[in-house]
């Protein structure tokens, strides 16, 4: 397993800590995707993935069509995609995605984060060629009939996957949940999904994530302390919606 598993072992312990606002980034995703490629479900591939992973974490139906129409009212602004860069204390590098509806006020808070905890804002291109920028699917396992998984792979690596793991966990429940990651090449999305949904795989979720090329930063518990708060900053803001970093995980220790 590579440093996509590590990564996204890291990625998956924070956001069960964030729960409380998945449902409004998902919902602002879902509005994007629709402004970016219709509202129509069958020909935009993005909004089939997102509304995947919106039941699969149990958002309300009328949340859904909400930002579906959002989307197309004529009355309501704007949603782009917009990607920040900066360097937080320490020489910890930080790329920011976010969807908003209004860039001077999210470009103001970005800032005013990495100004609070002495960091500094950076250009397009200061931070981004630190980080590759990758699909990823994650589909249902039945654990009582895996997936044979080095098979699955092998098909895979055809349509751009280029690692393939399994993840395993216990539900409330105390039941053993499985589930199949599958990364990719960013320009692999659509490939890949559509194998995903030709085999008929129950898709949990599909989109992007920017997985770090250079060597994780190590910094001391006070350190990582102030580190913590610029990330937790940036995520408690509703225009963001993913935060990456080159800060070495607790789990890679």
């Amino acid at each position: 397993m590579g440093r996509a598993f590590e990564f996204r072992k890291e990625r998956k312990l924070k956001r069960w800590g964030h729960m409380a606002r998945i449902f409004t980034k998902l919902g602002k995703e879902i509005t994007v995707a629709v402004k970016q490629g219709g509202p129509d479900v069958v020909g935009n591939p993005r909004l089939r993935a997102l509304i995947a992973e919106a039941k699969n974490e149990s958002m309300p139906k009328e949340n859904i069509e909400r930002a579906i129409k959002k989307a197309t009212d004529k009355d309501q602004g704007d949603f782009a995609e917009v990607t920040y860069e900066g360097y937080g204390p320490f020489g910890i590098a930080y790329l920011v995605e976010t969807a908003t509806d209004n860039t001077t006020r999210t470009v103001a808070n970005v800032r005013s984060y990495f100004t609070k905890c002495g960091g500094t804002l950076g250009k397009n291109g200061s931070v981004s060629f630190m980080f590759d920028h990758k699909c990823i699917f994650r589909i249902k396992e039945d654990p009582a009939n895996p997936i044979d998984l080095e098979e699955l792979e092998l098909e895979l690596i055809d349509f751009g996957a280029d690692e393939v793991f399994r993840e395993t966990d216990v539900d409330q429940d105390d039941n053993e949940t499985s589930e199949i990651v599958i990364y990719g090449a960013y320009e692999s999305y659509g490939d890949i999904q559509k194998f995903i949904e030709d085999k008929n795989f129950e898709m949990i979720s599909g989109g992007f994530e920017r997985i770090p090329t250079v060597d994780l930063k190590d910094v001391t518990p006070e350190q990582r302390e102030t580190l913590d708060k610029l990330t937790d900053l940036l995520e408690d803001d509703d225009d963001v919606t993913h935060v990456y970093s080159t800060l070495k995980p607790l789990s890679e220790e």
